[in-house]
């Protein structure tokens, strides 16, 4: 596992909600382009003012990466305007089976996974060519530790990190060899308003800031994956490989 080198440009999509913002300001100092892209238009300008006051170049674009045209226009043209050295693939819903557990509308299920699964896939596919073209780049999939058991009270929001987790591996394996780091990024509950509706509750809790920085120190490491915060993370794996019926027992009587 080679340390890579600080990156110069760096792509951050969802930059508009807690855990993106915070990972731009990470990232914002001299000498460093930022390319961020989220929903929220009002908030995406106060988020670019806060990193170009720290230093850093910002290139923006409010959508919705549920509109892949205009997403995969923006970040073919980033790459032809810059080489981005850094992809974080942040954008992220969830959506859950209510306070009573009658269960998730359609709508809700298939946002979910528009977003966080085929939104993801789209963005990361659109950047891949340049990297493959320079031989060098990185590309985080921002996924959940919820990834590796799923969570009777958000089915849908587990299947699509579910489904992250095992795209980035998948790449992380077909990609090392051309030069191109691909991580998995598995973090528990951070103090955001996404975590703050989950319908359960929310242990070991991280602010956003800590996470981000959690998150920027270990990917220059290059790892496989990011997966914290301990105990939660072994918690999760041990779910993951206990027989499925005491698995569930284990969930229910932890309240999810």
């Amino acid at each position: 596992m080679s340390r890579l080198p600080p990156p110069k440009t760096i792509v951050i999509t969802g930059a508009t909600g807690d855990l993106g913002a915070a990972l731009a300001v990470r990232y914002a100092q001299p000498d460093t382009t930022l390319a961020l892209t989220g929903r929220d238009a009002t908030r995406l300008d106060q988020i670019c003012s806060r990193c170009r006051a720290l230093g850093a170049e910002v290139d923006s674009n409010a959508l919705d990466i549920r509109d892949r045209p205009a997403l995969r226009d923006w970040l073919h043209g980033l790459a032809r305007r810059r080489l981005i050295d850094l992809l974080i693939v942040n954008a992220g819903v969830t959506s859950n089976t209510g306070p009573e557990r009658s269960g998730e509308d359609w709508e809700a299920i298939a946002e979910t996974l528009e977003v966080n699964l085929v939104g993801a896939l789209a963005t990361a596919d659109a950047v891949l060519p340049s990297m493959r073209a320079r031989q060098r780049g990185q590309i985080a999939f921002i996924s959940s530790l919820s990834a590796f058991f799923g969570l009777p009270s958000t089915p849908a929001y587990c299947a699509s990190k579910a489904g992250m987790k095992a795209y980035a591996e998948a790449w992380r394996g077909w990609l090392a060899p051309q030069g191109i780091a691909v991580n998995l990024v598995c973090p528990g509950f951070i103090d955001t308003a996404m975590s703050n509706r989950f319908p359960g509750p929310r242990p070991f809790m991280l602010s956003a800031e800590r996470a981000a920085t959690v998150i920027a120190k270990r990917l220059a490491r290059n790892p496989a994956r990011i997966s914290f915060p301990f105990p939660l993370n072994a918690g999760m794996w041990f779910l993951s490989v206990f027989p499925p019926r005491l698995s569930v027992a284990i969930v229910r009587q932890l309240g999810y």
